[in-house]
């Protein structure tokens, strides 16, 4: 008998391996064997594919057969290839032609009736198809329109595995049935959280604003009901669309969750808020099996607001050091290591001592000094360092009030402007360069001749430099603000002005 043979897809991270599953049937005592290092879920395929090819009428052969999924080193997790399974099992059997099957990547979970039931991750896993060079991918039907969102590639909805023999010309009679389909996706709601609902806080408003058009991180410090958690919240309405590679990129990632995408990609860059208890692996990602993504890489090309961060346990927190210089999660386990994007921007919000009192206008603090050092001391100062913006926030009087209802403030809709203005200048300078963001500029091209600004524009931060105010990292990043500032103003290169907001923005926490 000739050997079935056809395609599905591995994940790890973000990333898809195509792996070649070959089915031989001998005539030996029957049996069923899978080898290829399968993990517990796939190993239990046996069982649901010779269930399903019996129930749905395509039949089983009662012989030894083998299933070899290739590469055989190469970890394989998960229920997709269900169908790729009894697909070339069939072929191997002659119940469809050999030919058809292995131009196809087939992804899958099979039921016991032989339906096909959606699964987690179909829309990285196309991709992946599609950069090896597949035209056609078969899929359940309630992974139909997820999976349609990548162009250029054909999309087999089929809703069991007698629809799919059939399909590949398999003589059988068609029988309908009734696919498994995934909850309705609703539209998302529009976001009603405008900036012009913050009142009194004008520095903290326009801090947002440059993190926004700069892409850059952003440290809040202040007592309870000042405001941070609002103004955290409506960064991501400043934040432009996403482009055609992120949108794909963050739709990715939500169907590699489990989550819910829908008949169109996500264009409205994300926010991921997780609570003060998460552990490392909720934030970064992990998992002993499949390696799943955390808020940190759910938050890619958006925001993630960690609430409270001296709460946070150290250990936690400074697993962003790494993501925060690269961009790019690497979660290590002994036989792989799973990439995820980690190009987010963070912003922390943090009371300035257990109590929330200290520097309250209003109120009096209880905590002593060594216990204030302490509670700020979680947060530590590497990573505090790699944060541009570190800015304090009071809570606002009755006279910030009025003067609020006799002053226009400015709405979402107006900074998304000036933050999709200011990015546009960004990118047409460095339209020769890898980068787009000025957050994104390393310091040696920022010193170098092609942005050198003049001494006396950089005199301020010299100083600071020179006394020990702030590191070489905080130097740099003291330049990727004036830049930002500069775009936001229309110049076109950083002042003395610029580089000394640059610097408060920098140093307004401990001022």
């Amino acid at each position: 008998m000739p050997i079935g043979r056809t395609h599905a897809v591995s994940l790890l991270g973000l990333r898809g391996a195509v792996v070649e599953i070959e089915a031989d049937i001998s005539a030996n005592l029957p049996g069923f064997v899978l080898i290829g290092l399968p993990d517990a879920a796939l190993g239990e395929a046996r069982d649901r594919v010779r269930a399903a090819a019996t129930n749905s009428g395509v039949g089983f052969p009662h012989q030894k057969v083998t299933v070899n999924l290739s590469p055989a080193a190469l970890p394989k997790h998960g229920s997709g290839f269900d169908l790729a399974i009894a697909l070339a099992v069939a072929a191997a059997d002659g119940a469809i032609a050999a030919q058809s099957i292995d131009r196809v990547a087939h992804l899958g979970e099979l039921g016991l009736d032989g339906r096909l039931r959606p699964i987690a991750g179909i829309l990285p896993a196309v991709v992946a198809a599609q950069a090896a060079g597949f035209g056609t991918v078969m899929v359940p039907v309630g992974n139909a329109d997820e999976a349609s969102l990548v162009p250029g590639i054909r999309v087999v909805g089929v809703a069991s595995l007698l629809d799919a023999v059939i399909w590949h010309g398999g003589e059988y009679a068609p029988v309908p049935v009734e696919p498994i389909l995934r909850p309705a996706v609703d539209a998302p709601a529009a976001d009603r959280a405008d900036l012009a609902d913050v009142i009194g806080s004008d520095d903290a408003i326009e801090a947002m604003v440059v993190a926004a058009a700069g892409g850059h991180h952003v440290f809040m410090l202040g007592p309870p009901g000042a405001g941070k958690t609002m103004l955290a919240a409506r960064l991501p309405g400043l934040l432009p669309d996403l482009d055609a590679a992120a949108a794909l990129e963050v739709s990715s990632l939500r169907s590699l969750c489990g989550m819910p995408v829908g008949r169109t990609l996500v264009t409205r860059p994300p926010l991921e808020s997780p609570h003060h208890t998460a552990t490392s692996a909720a934030l970064i990602g992990g998992g002993s099996g499949l390696i799943r993504p955390g808020a940190a890489a759910r938050a890619s090309h958006g925001v993630l607001f960690l609430d409270e961060a001296p709460e946070f346990p150290a250990s936690v927190l400074d697993a962003l050091r790494q993501p925060l210089e690269s961009g790019v999660i690497s979660i290590h386990r002994a036989n792989a290591v799973a990439h995820f994007p980690g190009s987010f921007q963070l912003v922390m919000a943090a009371n300035p001592c257990a109590c929330g009192q200290y520097g309250a206008r209003d109120s009096e603090c209880t905590c002593s000094p060594m216990s204030r050092r302490r509670y700020l001391g979680r947060i530590s100062g590497p990573l505090l360092d790699r944060i541009d913006i570190q800015l304090r926030v009071q809570r606002i009087t009755s006279a910030h009030m009025r003067l609020a209802d006799e002053t226009p403030r400015p709405t979402t809709a107006d900074a998304r402007q000036r933050v999709a203005a200011a990015r546009a200048v960004a990118a047409e300078r460095l339209r020769d360069t890898p980068w787009s963001l000025n957050s994104h500029v390393p310091g040696t091209w920022l010193r170098g001749r092609n942005a050198r600004l003049a001494p006396a524009a950089t005199a301020s931060i010299d100083r600071a430099l020179e006394r020990g105010g702030i590191t070489m990292r905080g130097y740099d990043r003291v330049l990727r603000l004036g830049w930002t500032l500069a775009d936001l103003d229309g110049s076109t290169a950083p002042a003395a002005d610029h580089i000394g907001r640059a610097l408060y923005l920098r140093k307004a926490m401990t001022t």
